[in-house]
């Protein structure tokens, strides 16, 4: 079989050129949900996808479906889809990357005069981020059933626009019947926003799915005092008791191994005077791990490790486990897929799983889908520092070629028509 390629250089030369509606000085993109610049962002998609040849459609949310026919064109179809929606002061690649990858997919295709038999769909979701309007990955949760429609578009900003005046201002408000529908197979593109491919030398990667998610609010009740007259012994220190929490959290993560992780990232301490013992704290714990189980399992560690931390410095602890999301693991034939794509192009063989959420988290709950991350310079992410280099583009975007080819049952040899 032939190993086909994209046009690399002319895949960044196209993420460059998206790169320049909203871009920052220091040389980053503000391109937010439903703004003028997601519009232009929008409009100029629309334009490349008509120019490879796509039926471009528009659902009530906003998400641009582009659908290039195949031989037999009522199969399902294999999508390829992310977003081109960014945080404030992002990069040029988080999200693009997906849907302009895919774009030179198609094109590639095109060029090569290559039919497959099922037809392929390019997604661009509305408001992946969730900056704008809350919460993130609004338009794959929709589809996914996690949201409803009518609560979306009562979504406000901080100015007080709704979700759905804002949809209908820039012009992208179309009808539910033209959603992206039942696929065969789910593809996305996407810089790795971490530092694992970086540490392993490898341009590309396959994920093997999304870790779930569990957040606790964590309050220590000590006693405020006076740090002079108190004796060490005598004392109810909240804040010794979160330091030990911290700890805690870290060592019950780093007993499972990579890519557990546990952080602590937010602690507020009451009186926080230099001259005065502490008496309440309050911190957030953050668990991932790719098993529910696995979550479960932390937790009751953390709980644990909390009544022995209160018992030892004289506190109370209260947690409350307030927020969670279930792992996603990704279908397996898709990973093999991928896996064969990478080897096919000689490039190393890696797994690692995804910390951060993606649209194909919701997509994989009703599509068998997949992930491929592609190696991002320090792990740096959501911000204009965000760098991926040519050839690891290029690299990604060959696997997600080979990896379509092989989803959407074609031969992946040209039209003898």
């Amino acid at each position: 079989m032939t190993t086909h390629r994209v046009n690399g250089d002319r895949l960044n030369q196209t993420l460059q050129e998206l790169a320049r509606i909203g871009a920052t000085d220091a040389g980053g993109v503000t391109r937010l949900a439903l703004t003028d610049e997601d519009r232009a962002g929008r409009d100029l998609l629309r334009q490349w996808m008509e120019a490879a040849g796509l039926a471009v459609r528009i659902d009530d949310l906003g998400t641009m479906t582009g659908r290039r026919p195949g031989r037999n064109d009522a199969l399902p179809p294999a999508q390829i889809g992310s977003h081109i929606d960014t945080v404030r002061q992002g990069g040029r690649y988080d999200g693009a990357l997906g849907v302009l990858g895919g774009l030179e997919v198609i094109r590639s295709l095109n060029e090569a005069g290559i039919e497959t038999d099922q037809p392929l769909e390019l997604i661009n979701w509305t408001n992946e981020e969730g900056v704008r309007f809350e919460p993130a990955m609004m338009a794959s949760g929709v589809v996914a059933g996690r949201f409803t429609i009518a609560d979306v578009y009562q979504k406000t900003d901080r100015n007080g626009h709704t979700f759905g005046d804002e949809l209908t201002r820039i012009g992208y408000r179309g009808d539910a019947a033209s959603r992206p529908g039942p696929a065969a197979a789910y593809v996305e593109l996407h810089i790795e926003q971490g530092p694992v491919l970086e540490s392993r030398d490898a341009p590309v990667g396959t994920v093997e799915g999304i870790l779930g998610i569990t957040w606790i609010d964590i309050t220590v009740t000590g006693h405020a005092d006076h740090a002079g007259p108190s004796p060490l012994s005598l004392r109810h220190d909240a804040l010794l008791a979160a330091g030990r929490i911290v700890n805690a959290v870290r060592e019950i993560a780093a007993r499972d191994g990579d890519p557990v992780v546990g952080t602590v990232g937010r602690l507020d301490v009451e009186p926080n005077l230099i001259n005065v013992i502490p008496g309440k704290v309050t911190l957030s714990a953050d668990f991932r791990h790719p098993t529910e189980r696995g979550l479960d399992r932390m937790v009751g560690e953390l709980e644990t490790a909390c009544m022995r931390i209160a018992k030892d410095t004289a506190t109370a602890i209260d947690l409350n486990r307030f927020w969670s999301i279930l792992p996603t693991p990704f279908d397996p034939a898709l990973l093999k897929a991928v896996d064969e794509a990478t080897a096919t192009f000689g490039l190393p063989a890696q797994r690692l799983w995804s910390g951060a959420g993606h649209d194909a988290k919701y997509i994989a709950e009703i599509t068998p889908a997949a992930m491929i991350f592609v190696r991002s310079q320090g792990g740096l992410s959501h911000c204009e520092d965000e760098y991926s280099a040519p050839d690891d583009i290029a690299a990604g975007a060959n696997v997600l070629l080979g990896a379509v080819l092989a989803t959407s049952t074609g031969s992946g040899e040209p039209n003898p028509d």
